[in-house]
């Protein structure tokens, strides 16, 4: 073991389970313990899981096994760690198991077979802690659990009801990542429109204001000060409900990104009442059209299910006609898979697994003429991008960019060649001439 106690970590799944992650290497490192990048150079390994579906699960049960065959000692936390017993049935070595969001939990384990530092260096650690992301854009997480109980998710028995932070800590963090560089805040949780309403929306004081524990007003603060700094505000796991309507004036006015990532999951009303989706009685179609002529450059993004328990062809057809309706900017889709605890799983008629990958590449086809079609238009416009990644140098210089409808890693890119691209930085923004587009990523040169 060396002199300073070095602790490996790997983190699996959504954003949610990333801010989780970045908030006990937080501690871990203000306790004085070193973050190992390899297993073998850690005294010990923590595996954040994740549980949503089947591949995930065993995803992360692999995972625990690699980080047991190559160090030996492992904690095991995260949303599969709500279910220990599936855990330990497959790995009995592990040193400790915790459920999602169990920050202390983890800690007493690694304390218990890794004693802490006689003398933390919290100086070391940046006021916004210990991040995963890039330093231009973070996520932040305004929010834990969840009161829906779609049929198809687990997410609330392993991660409870919703839980709001109060709006000042919040704001706090979100001035930290500010200020220290972060150019993109992307704003997370189960049910981001939900916001503040576990709290019945109350006011909490913040300097010499109230604000109120609200979605809108949530919004209005982060774009504000984002704004006085030059950054972005996205926001993602919107619900459809009426009172979204009143982002839009933030979008129009540049405090809030003109994008909204919202989990449509289906465009028949039978398959969304069997997947007891919340808002499904409203008539998101003609919500869409309302919000494009209030901001035709509103970019929404989803994600959808196909193969879900009792789908029929004209089921699937009334989604495909839903989506060349709704002509979303960017769209993911997922096979339905059985996950353990869901509801949905005691629902007739599943589906055969062909047909479920038929549906699935009949979907992404269409999807993908969708995102075409609207790339295309965006063709000869200029548009401000933040920058990613640059690589070669001169005239072969190419960078890695995301315009305003681009979220990291979900969504497409801004390809970026010619003169002035190799004096472009990393983490800046920069304003560019759109000069071509394929079926998910748009070309550019700088203006």
């Amino acid at each position: 073991m060396s002199s300073v106690p070095r602790v490996g970590f790997v983190s699996l799944g959504c954003p949610k389970a990333l801010v989780d992650s970045e908030r006990i290497l937080t501690q871990l490192r203000a306790e004085g313990y070193d973050i190992a990048p390899t297993y073998q150079g850690a005294d010990l390994v923590v595996v954040n899981t994740c549980g949503f579906i089947d591949e995930a699960v065993e995803e992360s049960l692999a995972t625990i096994g690699e980080a047991l065959r190559e160090n030996g000692k492992v904690i095991v936390t995260g949303c599969l760690g709500a279910q220990p017993q599936r855990i330990r049935e497959r790995h009995p070595r592990v040193l400790g198991v915790t459920g999602p969001h169990a920050y202390e939990d983890v800690l007493r384990n690694v304390h218990e077979h890794l004693p802490r530092p006689h003398d933390p260096y919290t100086d070391l650690v940046p006021a916004q802690g210990i991040k995963l992301t890039p330093r231009h854009y973070a996520y932040l997480k305004i929010a834990e659990g969840c009161n829906h109980r779609c049929s198809f998710c687990i997410i609330p028995s392993m991660r409870g009801d919703l839980v709001s932070r109060p709006i000042p800590l919040v704001l706090n963090e979100a001035i930290r990542l500010l200020n220290a560089g972060v150019r993109e805040l992307l704003v997370i949780s189960q049910d981001t429109s939900a916001y503040g309403a576990d709290l019945r929306y109350r006011a909490e004081s913040w300097g010499a204001r109230q604000i109120r524990t609200k979605f809108i007003d949530l919004a209005r603060e982060l774009g504000t000060l984002a704004a006085e700094r030059g950054a972005w505000v996205r926001l993602h796991y919107v619900y459809p409900y009426p009172h979204v309507d009143d982002v839009l004036p933030l979008m129009a006015d540049g405090r809030v990104l003109p994008y909204l990532d919202i989990p449509f999951q289906h465009g028949s009303p039978r398959i969304l009442k069997l997947m007891k989706r919340p808002a499904h009685a409203e008539n998101t179609l003609e919500r869409i059209r309302a919000w494009r002529r209030a901001l035709p450059a509103l970019a929404i993004r989803s994600t959808f299910i196909v193969g879900f328990p009792g789908e029929t062809e004209a089921d699937f057809q009334l989604l495909l006609d839903w989506l060349a309706a709704a002509e979303l900017d960017r769209v993911g889709c997922f096979k339905y898979s059985p996950v353990a605890g869901a509801s949905a799983n005691r629902l007739p008629d599943p589906v055969p697994d062909a047909l479920k990958a038929e549906r699935f590449e009949r979907f992404m086809q269409a999807a993908a003429a969708i995102s075409a079609r609207r790339l295309a238009r965006r063709v000869g416009g200029r548009e401000r991008v933040l920058v990613d990644a640059l690589e070669g140098t001169g005239r072969a210089a190419v960078a890695t960019a995301r315009s305003y409808a681009d979220a990291p890693e979900i969504d497409g890119t801004v390809r970026i060649r010619g003169a002035g691209t190799a004096r472009l930085s990393v983490g800046e923004f920069a304003d560019v001439a759109i000069a071509g587009a394929d079926t998910y990523d748009l070309e550019a040169r700088p203006a």
